[in-house]
């Protein structure tokens, strides 16, 4: 799917647009697209272990590349949770990127697979969406996946059993690796 090499150059991208973004620069840098899959993906950025933002593009009408230098500017000072991440705070931030497959509509909870699944729940306006490492990272199985995500969308946790529509997808997951 996408190489280690390919996964590297991903994460150097997303650490040099995040850094500028930090630092205050406006000059982007031009990701190169050449031959580039066409994916959706998230960027999560985490402090100490802990969750610093996170800031997605589901769509799969840009290239890859461009999708990650995007979302790697754009989540250091826009993730509505958190406060703008500060210069001095870069040393200590891992960058995770998870690209995405399209999603596909499910019939059943029991079809969610945890570790496997990403999840999202639609009910009229409202969309609430989780990526697969946030089950296993809480320990959920599927009902309590799928009552976290309903949350997520602002709807009732059994919302799914009245009316919301689930899919799920799938990602491949990769990020910068601790100081040790």
């Amino acid at each position: 799917m996408i190489s280690v090499e390919r996964q590297q150059r991903l994460l150097s991208l997303a650490r040099r647009v995040f850094e500028r973004r930090v630092g205050g620069l406006d000059t982007p840098i031009e990701p190169d697209d050449a031959d580039d899959i066409v994916a959706g993906a998230f960027v999560s950025i985490h402090r100490g272990g802990a969750l610093r933002g996170c800031l997605g593009r589901l769509d799969c009408d840009w290239p890859l590349t461009r999708v990650v230098a995007h979302l790697a500017a754009i989540v250091a000072d826009s993730d509505p949770r958190f406060d703008p991440v500060a210069p001095g705070e870069l040393p200590e931030i891992e960058i995770e990127i998870s690209v995405l497959t399209r999603e596909q509509p499910i019939a059943s909870v029991d079809e969610i697979e945890i570790g496997r699944h990403g999840l999202i729940v639609e009910h009229g306006q409202r969309r609430g969406l989780l990526l697969p490492q946030v089950a296993t990272e809480h320990g959920w199985d599927a009902i309590a996946f799928v009552e976290h995500t309903c949350r997520k969308a602002g709807l009732p946790t059994d919302a799914w059993r009245n009316g919301a529509r689930l899919l799920v997808f799938e990602a491949l997951v990769f990020g910068e690796q601790p100081a040790v």
